[in-house]
């Protein structure tokens, strides 16, 4: 594993080329819940049929990471990884072409699901492959930035092609990069070595009770969980959110629209991703948690009880929400893979990934209901809904308290050193 060459590119070249690939990929990944309003007017769906729609690309990630993710530890990367890809353009496809209600697009974003299962993890699964230790840390900034990025401008690159070629074409376009993605790896990517496979062990490969009995690794993955949870509500539901909010409170003209907002939203939130990581080093891992589920609870009842009065203050709100949100996003996947035993780090991961997208699956999916059975848009749904949120994830605060993660080795003030996983 590393060295300054891989192959006929050298290693600083293929994390660059994994990174534009992950760009390539992922920029249609929300594609749906940035044009949710009009395609719930279009198709006329309920609150719930829109959460559902949006819940299943998450459901069908949960079914497809822990198979795929933890295939990687016996199989090459690369080939799951190919494989995520063109699940992701028949999805984009199958919506382009075939959509034209609730079940077709339940099917289509379930498939992107599969898609995103076999190419998130996987893409940092192919850096580990080839990559030596010391790049490694910086081709893991680089790939969560990459990835980050795109979800960030997806927003806007949807609210852009639907507004001038309608909303088919936005989903044919981002099929079309998806498959760009597909040849960059395919071309430019070498395979894996015999010499990097792993032997076979007599660890059954798909034995993920281990993992579990791991408390450190637990307590990061459950609160990733609820951090995703969070993070899945947001995304899937801010731009529905600030369009009522613009319609209600009459804000005919704002310098930023919905769409817009959430793209920024993203953006910062990339950039607080990493930074939160760094800070997490100097004062504590499990310090910076907390600080971080506790400011998001706090702004997320913030959102809700007062978020509908006026349009800008939503706004500004939502971006201190979202930085706030993603700011222990690193932190908590890294707590998990560093607390992790390291023969079974693949598949730790695969549960770490697992857990967070069950709570990807059940927040825009709980939105939808709390909406639905408060009657509707109103201000108080949406105060009902983003409280639930807050509560939640104050329990999951008092339970990463309770269970007390272990720290990682670099992690100074605030957390002891690392101890063996265990």
């Amino acid at each position: 594993m590393g060295g300054a060459r891989v192959g006929r590119v050298s290693a600083a070249h293929l994390v660059a080329l994994v990174c534009v690939a992950q760009v390539l990929v992922q920029i249609g990944a929300f594609f749906w819940p940035a044009l949710l309003p009009g395609m719930m007017d279009r198709w006329a769906l309920t609150n719930s049929e829109a959460g559902w729609i949006t819940a299943s690309f998450y459901g069908a990630y949960i079914l497809a990471v822990p198979i795929l993710v933890t295939l990687t530890d016996r199989t090459d990367a690369k080939h799951v990884y190919l494989g995520g890809v063109a699940a992701t353009v028949l999805g984009h496809l199958v919506f382009a072409f075939l959509a034209d209600g609730f079940w077709s697009a339940f099917v289509a974003r379930a498939l992107t699901g599969v898609g995103w299962a076999g190419t998130y993890m996987t893409g940092l699964k192919l850096l580990a492959d080839h990559v030596d230790e010391k790049l490694m840390s910086r081709a893991t900034a680089g790939h969560a930035a990459s990835i980050g990025i795109s979800g960030s401008l997806s927003f806007a690159c949807a609210d852009f092609i639907a507004d001038g070629f309608g909303w088919r074409s936005a989903f044919l376009v981002a099929g079309v990069s998806a498959a760009l993605a597909w040849l960059l790896v395919a071309a430019a990517v070498p395979g894996r070595t015999q010499a990097l496979v792993q032997p076979t062990s007599h660890v059954a490969l798909f034995d993920f009770r281990p993992v579990f009995r791991n408390r450190s690794a637990m307590a990061y993955a459950i609160a990733y969980c609820i951090h995703t949870l969070e993070m899945s509500a947001l995304r899937g539901w801010g731009v529905a959110f600030l369009g009522f909010v613009a319609l209600t409170t009459d804000t005919s003209e704002a310098p930023l629209s919905p769409a817009a907002t959430l793209t920024v939203l993203g953006l910062t939130g990339t950039l607080a991703s990493v930074f939160g990581n760094e800070v997490a080093i100097r004062i504590g891992r499990r310090r910076l948690i907390t600080l971080a589920m506790a400011g998001s609870a706090i702004c997320a009842m913030l959102l809700g009880v007062v978020g509908s009065q006026s349009y800008v203050f939503a706004v500004a709100l939502m971006l201190i929400y979202g930085p706030i949100i993603w700011l222990d996003s690193s932190s908590l996947t890294a707590g998990t893979a560093g607390t992790a035993e390291p023969s079974r780090r693949g598949a730790t991961l695969a549960v770490h990934s697992m857990l967070g997208y069950i709570g990807g699956f059940l927040g825009p999916l709980a939105m939808g209901w709390i909406l639905d059975w408060r009657g509707g848009m109103s201000p108080a749904a949406w105060a009902a809904a983003f409280t639930t949120i807050a509560m939640l994830m104050l329990i999951a605060l008092a339970a990463f308290l309770i269970m007390r993660p272990r720290a990682l080795a670099g992690d100074r003030r605030g957390d002891e050193p690392s101890q063996s996983p265990g």
